[in-house]
């Protein structure tokens, strides 16, 4: 299997890049484009589990707005074949000294590059 094809690896790193910045700007529109409307979608957050797309797209809707913006520490995102990806990062927030982590699965739908599977946690 290839692993990070330049042309995938450059699509993958534009939806990421499109994640983030939906994410910090609270742009629940994109961010809920960008997972896969499925019932088999999941999402593992600090403090809550999702399961099924409708319960990560509530999820988005009630959350604050607030306290969104971080940084990204480290950023490693590696494709397998033309149509699955995983991307990991690791971000602080401003005032935080905790390390936070981030884990995406993508996968090529006919909708394009969507998020199957995420989960965020902190080290402590």
């Amino acid at each position: 299997m290839d692993t990070n094809l330049p042309d995938v690896l450059a699509e993958v790193t534009r939806q990421c890049r499109r994640y983030e910045q939906a994410l910090v700007h609270n742009d629940v529109a994109l961010l809920d484009e960008l997972f896969w409307n499925s019932p088999h979608t999941l999402r593992y957050g600090a403090t809550e589990n999702l399961y099924g797309y409708a319960a990560i797209a509530e999820f988005r809707a009630a959350r604050a707005p607030q306290g969104l913006q971080r940084s990204l520490l480290k950023t490693v995102i590696t494709t397998y074949g033309r149509d699955f990806a995983t991307a990991n990062i690791e971000f602080q927030r401003p005032g935080n000294p905790g390390i936070g982590r981030q884990s995406q699965t993508w996968v090529r739908t006919d909708q394009g590059w969507r998020v199957v599977a995420a989960h965020v946690s902190w080290l402590q």
